[in-house]
């Protein structure tokens, strides 16, 4: 069902890229490029602009419908995995360290600290 919809989605978005295009507009007039621009005679006349308009409107709609089912199918949680033989290891907590007792202070050691030390002038 999803290969059908992203199918889909993509047709409707070249379509609109197609039919915006092809609308003539006050700028460019791209579309006259492309046979849409005074021969809308087949359309009559004036008629061509609300055709193309609910073209447009139509090819929107779809476009934003597909986008949000597309959006709801793939923002689910997935019940399966693309590597099933990797299994995701199991949250453990962290071993508190052996608390270190610190080793006896020497004699020498004790003695520098005990010491003060003399400034030299």
């Amino acid at each position: 069902m999803s290969t059908l919809l992203i199918i889909l989605h993509v047709l409707v978005s070249l379509a609109l890229i197609f039919i915006v295009l092809l609308q003539s507009g006050k700028g460019a007039e791209i579309g006259a490029s492309f046979g849409a621009g005074s021969s809308q005679t087949v359309f009559g006349t004036g008629g061509g602009k609300n055709f193309m308009h609910r073209v447009t409107v139509s090819a929107a709609v779809i476009f934003m419908l597909t986008s949000l089912t597309l959006a709801y199918f793939y923002g689910q949680p997935g019940s399966t995995s693309i590597m099933p033989e990797q299994v995701a290891p199991a949250a453990e907590e962290p071993a508190m360290p052996a608390q270190a007792t610190a080793p006896a202070p020497t004699e020498e050691a004790a003695k520098q600290t005990a010491e003060p030390v003399e400034e030299k002038k």
